[in-house]
């Protein structure tokens, strides 16, 4: 086992879903390239420059302030990586924008036409599930900072001498 661990760099189970996802994408791709070639390749590609020519340029932007701010903080305390507490709300309410900004900002137009439901709450809804998100990320991010704090103080302090020992 821990010779396919070397090799592999994990577990067996994680190559066992790592393929089931293999395998789950490419029957999905085959049933979309089924019945619309044209239409799948240009949204693949559209979606791949769109990407790596605008979206991640942005959002690489967005990450050097929060770097820079927080750049400059006290390094007598113990280190805790934060940024990731910072980048996953982000990148999760940013997903759920770009998927519902239609009815978020108001857009869709047919929307209450067609299924005779308001677009009023969608707003309030996405700012409250970004709330969420942001929240439960700082009290996860305080749950580590405290657990490595704790560690880091009792490595510190010295065991207590045993009653009678003689220093």
């Amino acid at each position: 086992m821990t010779r396919f661990v070397r090799w592999y760099g994990s577990g067996p189970l994680h190559l066992l879903a790592l393929l089931a996802s293999f395998a789950l994408t490419g029957y999905a791709v085959v049933r979309l390239f089924d019945t619309q070639p044209l239409r799948v390749a240009v949204w693949f590609v559209g979606a791949a420059v769109l990407h790596d020519l605008v979206l991640l340029p942005l959002y690489s932007l967005a990450d050097l302030p929060a770097r820079s701010v927080l750049r400059h903080r006290a390094t007598g305390g113990p280190a805790v990586p934060w940024i990731n507490h910072l980048r996953v709300p982000a990148f999760l309410s940013g997903l759920l924008l770009l998927v519902w900004f239609p009815l978020v900002l108001r857009l869709a137009s047919p929307y209450t036409r067609d299924t005779g439901l308001s677009d009023d709450v969608y707003l309030g809804r996405w700012l409250a599930i970004t709330g969420v998100l942001f929240a439960g990320s700082a009290v996860l991010f305080a749950l580590r900072l405290r657990r490595v704090r704790r560690a880091a103080r009792t490595r510190r302090t010295p065991p207590a001498p045993e009653p009678g020992a003689t220093p």
